[in-house]
């Protein structure tokens, strides 16, 4: 399949301009919470704050995403129709990576939604889930990699280091400080009872 100009395929540049706007908003989302994860001492009322820009940069992220899915059904070159970008694998373009794209916007919709149900589920169930949401950043960064039209050139790849590097030094700092050896307590001293003196 020969590459077309994608300056003759407007439902396909608008699909590109969504699936750049996605990934930004999910590289961030994916950023603030991690540091909202983080052990930071934040100013009073600061962290709610972010928080909410936080959750309403996933949403936007979500809304990006079903864009970019839904504007390729316009494109006469894909033409991948309701299946190629609901089904995983099935587009006859780039199938393995077209495929680990749709997959990342699934998981991204079932991981976006779930601060709303935290109270239901647990906090502590709800953190273990939303953990997850690195999975969606790594999925989208092979598919833009492997399938964008933009992923080889380098003004996406330095976009990507510039996502990657703050995401993998956020996971360093969290997850590091989980696989350290603790400290042992320092050993005591027995105290020997003396034994009687027979005859005593």
């Amino acid at each position: 399949m020969t590459e077309p100009d994608p300056a003759n395929y407007p439902w396909w540049l608008a699909s590109r301009s969504a699936g750049i706007v996605a990934f930004v908003l999910i590289a961030s989302a994916v950023i603030l919470g991690l540091v909202l994860a983080s052990r930071f001492t934040w100013p009073p009322g600061m962290k709610r704050k972010v928080l909410k820009v936080h959750q309403q940069i996933a949403l936007a992220g979500l809304v990006a995403i079903g864009a970019h899915g839904v504007l390729l059904l316009g494109d006469s070159f894909l033409n991948p129709g309701v299946t190629g970008i609901t089904i995983p694998f099935t587009l006859s373009y780039r199938p393995v990576w077209t495929g680990l794209g749709i997959l990342a916007g699934y998981l991204a919709l079932l991981l976006g939604p779930t601060f709303y149900v935290r109270r239901r589920i647990g906090a502590r169930r709800w953190r273990r889930v939303h953990q997850a949401t690195v999975v969606v950043y790594m999925l989208a960064v092979v598919h833009a990699l492997g399938s964008g039209t933009d992923g080889a050139s380098l003004w996406f790849t330095v976009m990507v280091a510039f996502t990657a590097v703050p995401i993998l030094a956020l996971l360093i700092l969290r997850y590091g400080r989980r696989t350290r050896t603790p400290a042992r307590a320092p050993i005591r001293p027995r105290t020997v009872t003396p034994s009687p003196t027979p005859g005593a």
